[in-house]
């Protein structure tokens, strides 16, 4: 059972924002500190990426385990235990989403890299990857 009314829980959940996570900003500091130049959610691309590296024709995508349906963590795979099929539905049209929008990407010549939430707790490997991908 929820612990929050159902208007306090649509309050809280309004507020969750979907620009500017603290993800995100971790991301796009680790980028800036290596030397890449980006853009911010560009909008002639597919589904405006979080971060886009025209130079290397990279775009990245920064998902939250729980919207996005993460499988190599807990906060991906727990689910609500209230109106659950609500938020499989959700969480299913994300993952249609992304798939479509990184498919579109790709058509288009881009690569396409994925930074999961749960990837933040070992930034040294992350910075490997972006040193090894971003070329």
């Amino acid at each position: 059972m929820d612990t929050l009314s159902k208007k306090a829980r649509s309050d809280l959940m309004s507020r969750i924002g979907s620009t500017d996570t603290r993800p995100e900003k971790i991301v796009r500091s680790l980028l800036f500190s290596l030397g890449f130049r980006y853009r911010l959610h560009p909008k002639e691309l597919p589904g405006k990426p979080d971060i886009a590296v025209s130079k290397y024709r990279t775009a990245i995508f920064v998902h939250g385990c729980f919207w996005h349906g993460c499988t190599r963590c807990d906060r991906g795979t727990r689910v609500p235990k209230t109106n659950t099929e609500k938020w499989l539905a959700k969480i299913n049209q994300n993952r249609a989403r992304d798939a479509r929008v990184q498919a579109e990407l790709v058509e288009q010549g881009w690569k396409v890299l994925v930074v999961w939430a749960c990837d933040l707790g070992n930034l040294a490997v992350l910075e490997q990857e972006f040193l090894e991908r971003l070329q």
